[in-house]
């Protein structure tokens, strides 16, 4: 069985997410997946495909890099109160996209401050 057809699920899937630029090669026997994710989201539903089929990634025959695309629609100033969950249920986003839309900014999820500028990743 090549590598193509053992991680089929996950190409298929990236196909399915619409994952921009997508090139799957294989390689001196690894399996090269490349292209870019519209959201976090996306990119980590690629990563528990492939987690299904290699629990805790042990074959080490598959190199993934998908980046995710950086569309920003809005700008959101951070008020006392607040919390990544609470401004990403306004604006209909995860808290983990608005975090990887600003880890320019935010080191720990669990701390924001009033004040701070965020972008708002488009869904």
């Amino acid at each position: 069985m090549s590598l193509q057809d053992k991680y089929r699920e996950v190409t298929d899937l990236a196909g399915e997410l619409q994952i921009d630029n997508l090139q799957v090669r294989e390689q001196d026997n690894v399996l090269y997946i490349d292209g870019t994710a519209k959201s976090a989201a996306d990119k980590e539903k690629l990563w528990n495909a492939y987690n299904k089929i290699d629990p805790d990634y042990r074959s080490a025959d598959v190199v993934m890099n998908i980046e995710v695309e950086e569309s920003v629609s809005r700008e959101y100033t951070v008020e006392v109160g607040d919390s990544l969950s609470k401004i990403g249920k306004a604006y209909g986003v995860s808290w983990q996209d608005i975090y990887e839309a600003n880890k320019d900014i935010i080191t720990n999820p669990d701390l924001i401050q009033p004040g701070w500028k965020l972008k708002i990743p488009t869904v």
